[in-house]
């Protein structure tokens, strides 16, 4: 996924009310205010001084820039921040079929009702068979060691997602999570089971259910975020 537009650099000055940033432009020292596409946590990617990249709005935007990447404090490794990025890379690679464990399911439709309360990401059909219902999470956690974990912030929203998935698994068809990690310093996933331990009972009751898990890392540079190779899910299964 190219972003339409260059992105410019600049510095993280603060990030407040959820929504918002202050940033000084690298380019002519200009201060300027971007949104911030993430609702979430933002740990250790929110840090005054950090290197950002942010992309110009269209004519017609209240804020002049939208806030996409930030480079790690190791100045080697980058992290996206825009949580709507995750679905339109995985909506790519599902067009070009290069999420193997979703290859037999050719058919795809977005944003599909799924319980009363949701909508799944992702509703994928075969012309023979149950359909696969697909949620996406954005990733972007890193505490210790080389694992990225979710959550970032309790979600209830994320639990009732693993119980509708578990839900349609246990009526015959077929579901997948599937992690989305947003930063290129991760090798492994794992869930943050101290932040949210209701999302991780869920996440252990929709696994025995036969709900698949799945993690990808991305690649991510200022022209893109395009979703790489799968990493491992460091969980084991409950009993």
């Amino acid at each position: 996924m190219r972003f339409q537009t260059p992105l410019v650099a600049a510095r993280l000055v603060r990030r407040y009310k959820r929504f918002l940033a202050d940033f000084v432009l690298e380019t002519d020292g200009n201060a300027v205010t971007g949104h911030c596409p993430n609702p979430g946590a933002m740990t250790g990617l929110a840090e005054p001084g950090l290197r950002c990249w942010l992309e110009p709005a269209p004519p017609g935007r209240k804020l002049p820039f939208g806030w996409r990447l930030v480079d790690l404090p190791d100045g080697r490794h980058r992290a996206g921040i825009d949580t709507a990025v995750p679905n339109r890379i995985v909506a790519e690679a599902l067009a070009e079929g290069r999420i193997a464990p979703l290859a037999g399911w050719p058919h795809v439709r977005a944003e599909v009702r799924m319980g009363e309360r949701s909508r799944v990401d992702f509703l994928l059909g075969r012309d023979d068979g149950p359909p696969l219902w697909l949620e996406v999470k954005n990733v972007h956690l890193r505490r210790d060691g080389p694992a990225a974990e979710f959550p970032d912030c309790v979600t209830a929203r994320g639990t009732r997602h693993l119980q509708e998935l578990a839900h349609r698994v246990r009526g015959g068809d077929a579901a997948a999570m599937l992690y989305v990690i947003q930063r290129d310093d991760c090798t492994e996933f794992r869930l943050a089971r101290d932040i949210d331990p209701a999302y991780a009972q869920a996440f252990d009751e929709a696994r025995r259910a036969g709900v698949q898990m799945l993690a990808f890392g991305t690649r991510i540079a200022p022209d893109g975020v395009w979703l790489a190779a799968p990493l491992p899910v460091n969980e084991p299964t409950q009993a």
